[in-house]
């Protein structure tokens, strides 16, 4: 009969060679489970770099398409001065400085004696060769206007 055979002792104390490859083809073994290859890495700087690339064409885009990047035109509106006509009524004078054969429009209001707004008005002002031109509107009021002027002005 034979012996039994008692496996023998390794004089390795654990933690060594053994078991770090051991260790190492475990970590590898799960790396590759859970898709973190290097393959998988390089998969994921493409998609991110792809995704920054896109995002920095459609941003380029938009600042095309709303005209960002164009020079805006320069024109500038001034209040010159207003004439109180009768308890309905004001007449406003201004203004305005736009580059030569450019249309625009003028919203004018008429102000009471507490800053509110008792009238309104928007003006259309069609393009002229002249870049400098004196204007005035007449602007009908619900109560006595003491006060008018140029509230806002836009390119169309």
């Amino acid at each position: 009969m034979k012996e039994p055979r008692v496996p023998e002792a390794s004089s390795k104390p654990a933690g060594t060679a053994d078991s770090a490859a051991t260790a190492g083809t475990a970590s590898t073994d799960l790396d590759a489970r859970y898709g973190r290859s290097p393959k998988a890495k390089r998969n994921n700087r493409i998609i991110v770099i792809g995704a920054a690339v896109g995002f920095v064409v459609v941003f380029a885009a938009w600042l095309v398409w709303g005209g960002l990047l164009e020079a805006p035109a320069q024109f500038e509106a001034k209040d010159t001065g207003y004439e109180i006509i009768d308890d309905t009524a004001i007449d406003v004078r201004w203004q305005f400085n736009v580059p030569e054969n450019t249309d625009a429009r003028c919203a004018v209001q008429a102000l009471n004696s507490t800053f509110a707004i008792i009238g309104w008005k928007v003006v259309d002002v069609p393009g002229s060769d002249q870049r400098n031109r004196d204007l005035s509107t007449t602007v009908l009021t619900t109560e006595q206007a003491v006060s008018g002027l140029i509230y806002r002005c836009w390119l169309t």
